[in-house]
């Protein structure tokens, strides 16, 4: 969890305790705190998902950005390689043919 997730979270835990404590105190019926109470946690709980599901949403968008430069330098790494070996056998046919020729030649 980053810093600024840390202070999201205690500032809706602050909101929440600073709701709850003023709800208490009001000069209402307890019926009616306790119904505010309710709303009041629910909207708290709604807010927290919307948050968790920002977050997973961006979670999810890192792990598809990752994955796709990976399979990108593999499939780069994967070209250098098939070229260098084309490159080594061409060199090695080279060297074996000049070799034959000078074999040849003596």
């Amino acid at each position: 969890m980053n810093d600024n997730s840390k202070v999201l979270a205690a500032l809706l835990a602050g909101v929440a305790a600073g709701i709850a404590v003023g709800m208490l105190f009001a000069p209402e019926k307890g019926s009616e705190t306790r119904d505010r109470l309710n709303d009041s946690l629910r909207n708290l709980a709604d807010s927290i998902k919307d948050r968790a599901a920002d977050e997973l949403s961006n979670l999810k968008e890192a792990k598809n950005k990752v994955t796709s430069d990976i399979k990108s330098k593999l499939s780069g790494a994967e070209e250098q390689l098939s070229t260098a070996g084309g490159t080594v056998t061409s060199t090695f046919d080279s060297a074996a043919d000049s070799t034959e020729n000078n074999f040849n030649q003596a």
